[in-house]
């Protein structure tokens, strides 16, 4: 019925993202099944990652440390096993907020001013810096997972606390009002595609790790309402953030569109989340791609380097 031989499904790990990659897993593997493909668990914290060598190919739906950021990438390349998704250097440098945002702003692609941020931090300067309110976010985490909006300068001490609780380095970025956004791709180089772009309303405006995977009140809007010109100029700058960090497969940025100016980068994500309030799947169904079309499509792009 196909050619993708034995397929495991990573998913779980270690990371803060555990939960959320898990219920990701469940669905793509659920997908692989119904299509007839030899597929299976594989969580690499209940399974030793040598037994990789009896599989054909790998559907990484490991978010976060271990699975996002090119270290589970780098040992698929040694085995020689194809893997969905982005290779060792892109999946790193997406996977770092402060190094993705240096490469951005080096090719002159919008992203919001931002610092690393340490204990020594002389707070108020900070505040002056980039204005109030700003973000303050674990540079290698994803879901929002230690993200904090802060307001004034006499919180950014206890935010610095709880980002730093999830990585050793702390970015401080500039807030950006607008339109919350988000984008995705399928695909590799010249043949990369983005997908309709989704428009996303959280309650208090505040899309966090709670209101991205498990509200029913947050509101997503795909197509997003964007005039013609506007969408597919926000969809060409994505490719080139996408191809500028060297991502393939699939993915998927995030990008606020600023009530004053335009588009502004905020992240690209290498391995996006596949659950029932996931975005890509959204997006996919947009274009005519439904769930179980959309897994497949991002199996048959599995490679190594």
């Amino acid at each position: 019925m196909n050619d993708f031989g034995r397929v495991a499904v990573m998913m779980g790990g270690t990371s803060a993202e555990r939960e959320i990659s898990l219920l990701s897993g469940t669905a793509v593997l659920a997908a692989l099944v119904r299509a007839g493909i030899d597929a299976e668990t594989f969580d690499p914290r209940e399974r030793p990652v040598g037994d990789l060598t009896a599989f054909d190919r790998v559907f990484i739906a490991l978010h976060g440390r271990g699975g996002e950021d090119g270290a589970l990438q780098g040992l698929l390349d040694t085995l020689g096993k194809p893997y969905t998704g982005s290779g060792v250097l892109a999946s790193a440098l997406a996977m770092d907020k402060w190094r993705c945002k240096l490469l951005w702003q080096a090719l002159d692609l919008p992203t919001p001013a931002a610092r690393l941020i340490d204990e020594h931090t002389d707070w108020p300067r900070l505040a002056s810096e980039l204005g109030l309110p700003l973000i303050v976010k674990p540079v290698r985490e994803g879901s929002s997972v230690g993200v904090v909006k802060v307001g004034a300068v006499d919180e950014l001490p206890a935010a610095f606390a709880t980002a730093r609780r999830h990585d050793e380095m702390v970015l401080a970025e500039r807030f950006i009002a607008g339109k919350e956004l988000t984008v995705a791709f399928l695909g590799s180089g010249a043949a990369m595609q983005a997908l309709p772009v989704v428009r996303i309303e959280a309650p208090h405006g505040n899309y966090d790790y709670q209101n991205k995977y498990f509200s029913d009140e947050t509101r997503y809007f795909c197509p997003a309402g964007l005039p013609t010109a506007e969408e597919e100029a926000l969809r060409a700058l994505v490719l080139r953030a996408a191809r500028a960090l060297g991502c393939r497969g699939w993915g998927r940025a995030d990008v606020i569109l600023a009530s004053a100016g335009g588009p502004q980068l905020l992240e690209m994500n290498t391995v996006p989340g596949m659950t029932a309030h996931s975005l890509v799947p959204m997006a996919a169904r947009a274009a005519g791609l439904d769930f179980d079309a959309l897994v497949l499509r991002i199996l048959a792009e599995a490679r190594h380097d």
